[in-house]
């Protein structure tokens, strides 16, 4: 059977990484989403175990104190209402099920798997990690397209931005976002090294 691959997806919010996500899922069958987990509440049209794991903040700390967490943080410098991880129900099972995965998180959970992947030799193979590259007038202009923040939530949001970028070179890959079907195809590109780099790696 084929080393599975973990294909992770960082960058700042309005790059474009869950469009990304959705496209391989969509178009590349073999590969499944990993459905993450927040305590924030679901935008409109936003599904539970779809979109994300919907928790209450003490469902989700009892799970940090019970270890069932691969990662989790607080993201965008918010209190108790903002935390996200990963399940690592969500990730492990399927990879040793041999299923190929794709996920979106930000860097602080993306630098967390790279310190845990040397202690579970299937997460160290399959990872691949990938950082989306645009420029601060683009991804404003994203953000304020989407029309799902606040302007002081926006502002939150770029100040993080600008934190990450400087996190970029961090990463196994990365993409200089350009038109949707230019970043799919460096995607497409970068999950067939990938998968070369699974099948060499050492079990």
């Amino acid at each position: 059977m084929p080393s599975p691959v973990l294909i992770v997806i960082a960058g700042p919010a309005g790059s474009g990484k869950s469009t990304l996500c959705d496209r391989l899922v969509h178009e590349r069958p073999e590969f499944s989403r990993v459905v993450t987990t927040t305590t924030r509440a679901p935008r409109e049209g936003e599904v539970h175990g779809v979109h994300y794991h919907f928790f209450p903040p003490a469902l989700f700390r009892q799970k940090i104190a019970a270890g069932e967490f691969l990662e989790w943080a607080q993201v965008h410098g918010s209190l108790d209402d903002r935390l996200y991880g990963t399940l690592q129900s969500s990730v492990l099972t399927p990879l040793q099920q041999g299923r190929d995965l794709v996920m979106s998180i930000d860097v602080q959970g993306v630098d967390s798997l790279r310190r845990i992947a040397p202690a579970q030799p299937v997460l160290r193979r399959a990872l691949t990690t990938i950082f989306i590259l645009i420029d601060h007038e683009r991804l404003v202009a994203r953000m304020r397209a989407r029309a799902q923040d606040h302007e002081d939530e926006i502002a939150r949001r770029i100040a993080t931005a600008d934190a990450e970028l400087r996190e970029a070179g961090k990463f196994d890959f990365t993409i200089d976002s350009h038109t949707r079907d230019e970043d799919f195809t460096a995607l497409l590109a970068i999950v067939a090294q990938a998968r070369a780099r699974a099948a060499a790696s050492p079990s």
